[in-house]
């Protein structure tokens, strides 16, 4: 799935850029469009490492910054997941979703499934409860990682 950055996303952030007295750059331009174009859940580093390919001159602190803006303008959502590490997700639908992450090689697959959603209404609503956030995460391993490990013990 790709999530590549639309018209609308483009005036929302330009619109949030000149809010704060900034502009939309091109190092801006493409690491936004890098990041939207792939399903991927990006450390800093990881998309660091992939654009310095292409932009050799691009620095850390512009890719850093560049995610904290479209986190602030709510175009990306930060994630920590049991590596604790921050990971950046494009916000890309209006559905929520959760996460089941490999503990083995780090394969973070999204999953969404609305009776999970009703009952957590369900639940909140039972006891009296507003929730204003939630998240699920699996943790465990993978059919690639299970499969490896089967090999390994014949």
């Amino acid at each position: 799935m790709k999530f590549n950055i639309n018209k609308k996303k483009t005036e929302t952030l330009t619109e949030y850029l000149r809010k704060k007295g900034l502009r939309l750059t091109e190092q801006r331009k493409i690491i936004v469009n890098h990041f939207c174009s792939k399903d991927k859940h990006y450390s800093v580093e990881e998309l660091y490492g992939e654009l310095k390919h292409r932009m050799p001159h691009i620095g850390y602190a512009t890719v850093y910054r560049t995610m904290q803006l479209l986190v602030d303008a709510g175009l990306a959502t930060e994630r920590r997941f049991k590596d604790n590490i921050t990971r950046y997700e494009p916000v890309h639908r209006n559905v929520h979703h959760a996460h089941m992450i490999c503990l083995k090689c780090g394969k973070i697959i999204e999953f969404e499934y609305r009776r999970i959603e009703q009952l957590q209404q369900e639940a909140a609503k039972r006891h009296n409860f507003h929730p204003l956030s939630h998240k699920l995460e699996l943790y465990g391993y993978c059919k690639e990682c299970r499969k490896a490990q089967k090999k390994r013990k014949k």
